[in-house]
């Protein structure tokens, strides 16, 4: 068992808040983005976040520490956009490997100096969605077109899952999953992964719900996006992230919870946007929603994405250290 397992047995862990949020409130610019690395790159680098994993190691490892000292028991990677798919926009598909495996190496440090025997810290690599989709066409007038085959989707998150191994991560996240066939991709190419390293890496799934119609983008329920990834092997959660707030969250994480043979996992957006762009419901608020999940039994492990900070998880913390986790049902045969 890994020792992750072993902790989520016996606490309600907390995961980190949102890396961009955070990058915004630097108000960097262009130049920081290209530092010295890309001064010459002839494609506009500002708002390509992951980058700042070699441009501005010192902004990363400043958020990785914020979210520690707030109490996180595990922090993401800065790799949400690191696959060559999603860097292909910037001309950076040949950096791929570098920024995940500096991401990684990062994030390890941060974790490293906070961990303790009673506390220890781990380090998710997250994977995230791409930019392209599997189950849908981006063509309205060609609904068999695909911008992507699913052998191109497995090859580009291989390359992502090797670099961030190697850097030195404890578990992959394959999160905010839009397109649960986006998803089997990245779960292929873990297995593949898996099986060329004789280890079993773990693994946590985070779906996204688009909104209150229940389903994700490629139409699936919470309970169906669960049945399409089940047969995963350790996998030590399944939750839901991004696209709702807090109290949005409710139908969706009690069905998930009712289905699930395996941790749940939510962490939630702070809100819906405003008419700024920013992300209203503050760390008062957003505890309250999830304190009643947990009062309820849904959840073992919460956090926050977009627009939480680290006020937000010192006070989800204090919450999660107050109640015991869900007891996780047995897997039926």
């Amino acid at each position: 068992m890994h020792a992750i397992q072993q902790s989520l047995k016996k606490h309600i862990l907390v995961l980190d808040g949102a890396m961009g949020t955070m990058i915004q409130k630097f108000n960097l610019e262009e130049s920081d983005f290209r530092g010295d690395l890309f001064k010459n790159h002839p494609g506009e680098l500002k708002g390509n976040n992951d980058l700042l994993s070699l441009t501005r190691p010192d902004i990363i490892h400043t958020i990785h520490t914020e979210f520690l000292q707030a109490g996180a028991d595990i922090i993401e990677t800065n790799t949400f956009n690191s696959t060559p798919i999603s860097q292909l926009d910037y001309g950076l598909e040949k950096e791929v490997f570098n920024i995940n495996y500096e991401s990684a190496r990062i994030a390890r440090k941060a974790a490293d100096a906070y961990s303790t025997q009673s506390s220890p810290r781990y380090v998710a690599g997250a994977i995230g969605p791409t930019n392209r989709t599997l189950s849908l066409s981006p063509d309205v007038n060609n609904p068999a077109f695909r911008a992507v085959s699913f052998d191109e989707m497995v090859d580009s998150y291989t390359v992502q899952i090797e670099a961030l191994m190697k850097g030195g991560v404890d578990l992959l996240l394959v999160e905010t999953v839009f397109d649960t066939l986006n998803c089997k991709a990245a779960l292929y190419a873990i297995l593949k992964w898996r099986e060329a390293h004789q280890t079993n890496v773990p693994v946590m799934i985070s779906g996204t719900i688009v909104d209150q119609s229940g389903r994700t983008l490629s139409g699936q329920t919470t309970e169906a996006f669960w049945i399409s990834i089940s047969h995963m092997t350790h996998l030590i959660s399944v939750g839901l992230n991004c696209a709702l707030g807090s109290a949005q969250m409710r139908p969706f994480i009690q069905e998930l919870s009712s289905v699930a043979t395996c941790p749940v996992t939510l962490y939630p957006n702070a809100g819906l946007p405003n008419e700024f762009g920013q992300y209203d419901e503050s760390p008062e608020f957003m505890g309250e929603q999830l304190e009643s999940y947990i009062k309820e039994g849904w959840v073992n492990m919460i956090g926050g994405c977009c627009g939480t900070t680290p006020e937000h998880i010192a006070h989800f913390k204090q919450i999660a250290s107050r109640y015991s986790p869900r007891p996780v049902p047995e897997k039926k045969t």
